[in-house]
């Protein structure tokens, strides 16, 4: 039996000075590939990035579709959209951890890979990391494990943001 080959290591200044399309994560020296989106993926992007972005100056936040976040030292995800504290400076990538981070699962996501992915986020301190997959079924990861998403809007703590579901859903084209 062959082995399995290891991946190249890649220098974090390469990485930080390269492009991917989409962007790539970064984790330990390693490339990690992200799923390409499809029109449903998108679809959810936009209507996520509609919904805060209505709401930017009210809530004091940055809306941020797929922004580089360094969530360790060697390590940056780079999730579907990022909410920024507006009354932090704005930087080239995050490095501090946002109010809150969403997913949206593509048909190749894993769930191995997606739930390391959420341990990231959580272990920088980002307090709000939902999950929405466009065949119905949303979460919230919280203390290392998925919990489905309440449908009632709800604040995001630490925050002056609310997520409405219903509101959102109705953008969805």
């Amino acid at each position: 039996m062959a082995a399995a080959a290891q991946p190249a290591y890649v220098p974090l200044e390469v990485y930080l000075k390269s492009s991917y399309e989409p962007d790539a994560e970064y984790v330990d020296g390693v490339i990690e590939e992200r799923p390409m989106g499809e029109n449903e993926h998108s679809a959810w992007q936009h209507a996520l990035d509609v919904w805060f972005g209505q709401h930017e100056k009210e809530w004091g936040i940055r809306v941020r579709p797929e922004l580089r976040v360094q969530v360790a030292s060697h390590s940056f995800r780079v999730p579907d959209l990022a909410l920024l504290d507006r009354s932090l400076p704005s930087e080239r990538f995050a490095t501090h951890p946002p109010i809150a981070v969403f997913e949206i699962l593509s048909p190749e996501d894993s769930l191995n890979r997606m739930m390391t992915k959420l341990a990231d986020y959580e272990r920088m301190g980002i307090r709000t990391i939902l999950i929405l997959d466009p065949n119905g079924q949303h979460f919230r990861f919280l203390a290392g494990r998925l919990e489905p998403l309440p449908r009632e809007p709800f604040d995001l703590p630490g925050s002056a943001c609310r997520f409405d579901l219903a509101e959102i859903e109705k953008l969805l084209d």
